[in-house]
């Protein structure tokens, strides 16, 4: 299962500090131009969910939201809803198991 290799992949990347969460946190990291890829729980409350989608689109970064929050707090150990992808290899990864599991 594609979604899976995906979610095994943001806990590979969270172990290797190449992940950044919550909100703020990775609002702060689109803004430095730190975040490659932006993963939302598909059960975000609008208003975090309005903010996040417009500082990643003012930093021109994609953003995904395929998991819902349990998958994600599962997949990377956190309570978190929003998570920031920093490294390009990850991301690419990433990226090509969310669109082959679509």
């Amino acid at each position: 299962m594609q979604k899976q290799k995906a979610l095994n992949l943001l806990g590979l990347a969270t172990r290797a500090r190449k992940l950044i969460s919550g909100t703020d946190t990775v609002i702060a990291g689109l803004k430095k131009k730190q975040v490659k890829i932006v993963i939302v729980a598909s059960d975000l409350h609008e208003n975090s969910d309005e903010k996040v989608r417009r500082a990643a689109k003012n930093a021109g970064v994609k953003v995904f939201d395929t998991f819902t929050s349990e998958e994600l707090n599962h997949a990377i150990g956190k309570n978190r809803k929003v998570l920031g992808v920093t490294d390009a290899g990850f991301s690419k990864s990433i990226v090509k198991q969310i669109n082959e599991g679509v």
